[in-house]
């Protein structure tokens, strides 16, 4: 199964550290952290924030992950 990045619907701002949090299976919190001391010393990293946020899709609600299309299910009857 392919991994995908999505915006975490546990979200703080718009939820860019959540879904890198899941992505990499780490700790929301530290990554939020992390990217908090990174943002001291790297001011830019603000922008990429604010970037990843306008690009990144949310994450798709149960509905859609399991969403049956009745169109796929058919027989081929006639």
């Amino acid at each position: 199964m392919k991994k995908h990045l999505y915006k975490s619907s546990d979200r703080v701002l718009a939820g860019v550290l959540g879904g890198i949090a899941n992505y990499f299976n780490l700790d929301p919190t530290l990554v939020r952290l992390l990217f908090a001391l990174a943002t001291v010393f790297c001011f830019p990293l603000v922008f990429f924030y604010i970037i990843a946020a306008i690009v990144v899709p949310s994450e798709p609600s149960y509905e859609d992950r399991h969403y049956v299309n009745d169109d796929d299910n058919d027989n081929n009857e006639l």
